[in-house]
């Protein structure tokens, strides 16, 4: 089956943000326990707990994140290569935060002093703030528009700095990603912990939850109203090949409204993000787990039905901003690409469910000092 070049560009938006959402889903929580894990951990005992409820997937998650990586490298290259180098420092940044997670869990139990493993602890902490953090603030960016311009021989050239991405916008995203993550990882932490631990991890969830109800409604309160946006005046064909130039862009406050006044089921995704995250204030272990990833897809998916069909807008020259359209990659590679997808993803998926099938149950202190020489 031969697909035509526009749906085969719908498509690999559409994968994109299976893999951004999932990536979100399992390395998100993650992430968000490695951020509860100085404070919902009294004791050593306690710690090795927390670490062991993702100690065994988490390099697993991570795949995502590389795969997610891969596909924007080879469907989209010309977000990579302008992504990459404008985002140069955030993203050595957070590779430098994620290096801290392999050692943190490979060597931290190996030796016995306290102040030993409290390092570890905070690298832990550390490994899943950071890029949490900075993920939040490259979406936020990416709303407002990122300062890079191509010229007639499509050559590049970006004109921001990394404080520059520090800005007010940007930083209610970066918190409200953090937020996001660590409810998610406190839920799964109440699905895997009994007593003092989940009760923490109970706390640290609702208080996570509130902070990206209020966040998420400001974000959003912001963009609606006074946040500039873009939109697409002119451009070739659809299903075409043409460069990002042979189009014409204007930016307008609130127009990354747009989509959802031509298409008013995208509003779902919005209101899955509050919804997810007011129930996790009152459900608890699988539902509350469940919840939270609603309101994380939600939360994500919101972000790209607004921006739709922009993939990196360009605050310096609208006109090269990067498109669904005209970002991609040739027809053939898609076509390749997709059969690909369509062939291993269930196989992951289905592999992944069968991972978290055998490590299903509660970890406590007495498992863990059972497997002594086998735990984290």
């Amino acid at each position: 089956m031969i697909l035509d070049y526009e749906t085969l560009k719908m498509i690999w938006w559409l994968f994109v943000g299976v893999l951004l959402v999932g990536f979100a889903l399992s390395d998100g929580f993650d992430m968000g326990v490695g951020t509860l894990l100085p404070f919902v951990g009294r004791s050593d005992d306690e710690r090795r707990v927390v670490i062991n409820t993702i100690g065994p997937t988490w390099e697993g998650n991570q795949v995502w994140f590389i795969t997610a990586g891969g596909a924007v490298f080879a469907a989209w290259p010309l977000v990579y290569a302008a992504a990459f180098s404008g985002f140069y420092v955030a993203l050595i940044l957070t590779l430098f935060a994620l290096f801290l997670r392999p050692v943190g869990f490979d060597y931290r139990s190996k030796v016995t002093d306290p102040r030993w493993r409290s390092t570890w602890d905070w690298c832990l902490f550390i490994g899943g703030t950071v890029p949490a953090i900075v993920f939040g603030v490259a979406f936020g960016n990416l709303l407002q528009g990122v300062p890079f311009q191509y010229d007639d021989t499509m050559r590049v050239a970006y004109t921001g700095g990394f404080f520059a991405l520090l800005n007010p916008f940007g930083l209610i995203a970066g918190v409200l990603s953090l937020a996001m993550l660590v409810m998610h990882g406190g839920a799964y932490l109440q699905l895997r912990t009994e007593g003092g631990i989940q009760a923490r991890a109970r706390l640290g969830t609702r208080i996570a939850a509130v902070l990206a109800i209020a966040l998420f409604v400001a974000a959003g309160f912001w963009v609606a109203t006074s946040l500039v946006g873009y939109r697409i005046t002119q451009m070739p064909e659809a299903g075409s090949v043409f460069t990002p130039l042979a189009k014409t862009v204007e930016r307008a406050a609130g127009a990354w409204m747009d989509n959802y006044g031509r298409h008013p089921w995208m509003w779902a995704a919005p209101a899955a993000g509050l919804a997810g995250a007011a129930l996790v204030l009152v459900v608890r272990g699988g539902p509350a787990f469940l919840a939270s990833g609603l309101s994380v897809a939600g939360i994500i998916l919101t972000a790209g039905f607004s921006m739709f069909p922009f993939v990196m807008p360009s605050s310096l020259d609208p006109r090269s901003s990067l498109t669904v359209w005209d970002a991609v990659s040739s027809q053939r590679t898609l076509q390749i690409m997709f059969w690909v997808v369509v062939i291993m993803l269930p196989i992951v998926l289905v592999y992944t469910g069968w991972v978290y099938r055998v490590l299903r149950g509660k970890l406590t202190v007495a498992s863990v000092r059972e497997r002594q020489h086998t735990a984290y």
